[in-house]
């Protein structure tokens, strides 16, 4: 309660919120602006909750997609070419590990080479997605009116004018974030994929209330009805726990320096130490696999798009079971899903935390980790620890990502396949909202550095 009262009474910190909030609401309005030349003829949320590809992509656009709206390709672009970009510069593409070591310089020459790659693989996602839902399923549900005007002649044009307006919707989406970051609180891309997450929680519990209390109501199964109702919402909070408890769970590997006086007491020497999150990759193993998952068929768009609905294509759906001899069925989606979140979190894991690079780092400031000798035996140490912590963390995100796959796999809810607990939303909301916390923490402590310093230190 202290914290509230202190949040309110901070100027700088109320403004930051008020700011996050109108932009977030101008977001909210261009998400309901449909592309022009576009009709939404029925329900496509619900079927995008079976398609988990484009799920991830409506889930990462804050639901615009859902709408097909000029916000429809949201922040997805922006953030597979972050994730490019990150990892050609760890030693991939010597020209960009340059540029990253050099500073502020670097730093805005990486950012320019992330947005213009943002403009290439919008453009393609664009593309992939038109021709991906003008056939199959997908044409019931909406229809490319401006193409279908225009003619098989002159259908490069809307091709091309349907792409423009997406991509300048995402540029300007990426223009709010950025406005949020300088003047409001936490990441912006982050708080727009947060709000879009919130943003469907009251409609995902009152489809559970709907689902086992009011259709229940009257029959009989009213007190059975409550108790799933409320057992629902106990294993949510618990999932949400458990995700809290992977996102701060962390080793502590203690780390001495040489340059410290002797005279240190215990509890300093105890306050040096390097932190190794137990998953250090956060979501972006998740969010890797499901666009690998999802680019065979954007290519066959390329190609073909009347070979989207190809029953070969069908083995990268992790929502699909697949007969086998014998008159059993595997799941080959989720188990190649489940394979590509493993490798890429450690993959990921031992490039946010490089071991050789880190190594080399203690032994120019003459640190070192007590009982290891600096050098090759640090590096061996600190990979041994990270790789024995992200095994941890690796089956923990495995686990939450795989959970609502697994559950529509065995039809837990039925028809109802938005009521799926779990899933890259909860990852991606409390990290955002933990990392909102930490900024809020900081301002809070900045301002009472402030009073101190005015009050002479009294």
């Amino acid at each position: 309660m202290k914290k509230i009262v202190a949040i309110f009474k901070n100027k700088e910190i109320v403004n930051r919120i008020f700011f996050t909030i109108i932009i977030l609401f101008i977001f909210r309005i261009g998400a309901q602006i449909t592309v022009p030349g576009v009709t939404i003829q029925g329900d496509l949320n619900s079927y995008l909750s079976g398609n988990n590809a484009l799920a991830l992509m409506n889930l990462l656009g804050g639901g615009t997609l859902q709408t097909f709206s000029i916000f429809a390709l949201g922040v997805s672009p922006y953030i597979t070419a972050q994730i490019i970009i990150q990892l050609l510069s760890t030693d991939v593409l010597p020209a960009m590990t340059e540029l990253k070591r050099q500073g502020q310089y670097g730093r805005k020459k990486i950012e320019m080479a992330t947005r213009y790659l943002t403009l290439l693989l919008g453009a393609v996602q664009a593309y992939g997605i038109i021709r991906t839902m003008q056939s199959g399923t997908y044409s019931s549900y909406i229809t490319f009116t401006l193409l279908d005007n225009l003619g098989s002649n002159m259908e490069w044009l809307g091709y091309i004018y349907i792409v423009l307006v997406m991509l300048a919707g995402t540029m300007l989406v990426m223009w709010l974030g950025d406005q949020i970051s300088v003047k409001g609180i936490g990441n912006g891309i982050s708080v727009i994929i947060f709000a879009g997450i919130v943003r469907s929680l009251p409609t995902q519990m009152v489809t559970a209330f709907q689902t086992w209390v009011v259709q229940n109501w009257g029959t009989g199964n009213e007190v059975k009805g409550i108790f799933q109702f409320l057992l629902y919402i106990l294993v949510y909070l618990l999932i949400v726990a458990f995700v809290v408890f992977t996102e701060l769970a962390k080793r502590k590997i203690p780390v001495q320096h040489s340059g410290k006086s002797g005279g240190q007491t215990q509890s300093m020497a105890k306050a040096s130490f390097l932190p190794i999150k137990i998953n250090p990759a956060g979501v972006i193993p998740v969010i890797f696999a499901s666009s690998i998952m999802m680019a065979p068929s954007v290519v066959v768009a390329f190609i073909d798009a009347n070979q989207t609905n190809a029953e070969w294509l069908k083995i990268f759906s992790n929502s699909e079971l697949f007969p086998m001899p014998g008159g059993w069925y595997m799941p080959w989606g989720l188990i190649i899903y489940i394979v590509l979140i493993l490798f890429f979190t450690f993959f990921y894991a031992n490039i946010t935390i490089n071991p050789q690079q880190l190594a080399e780092n203690f032994q120019k400031n003459g640190s070192y980790i007590p009982g290891i000798r600096p050098g090759n035996e640090t590096e061996r140490y600190v990979k041994k620890v990270l790789n024995r912590v992200t095994v941890i963390g690796a089956l923990a995100l495995t686990f939450i990502a795989a959970l609502p796959v697994v559950l529509n796999l065995l039809n837990v809810f039925g028809s109802a396949s938005s009521l799926a607990l779990g899933g890259t939303g909860v990852i991606i909301m409390v990290g955002v909202a933990i990392e909102i916390g930490n900024q809020i923490d900081g301002l809070l402590a900045g301002k009472s550095f402030d009073e101190v310093v005015a009050g002479g230190g009294n």
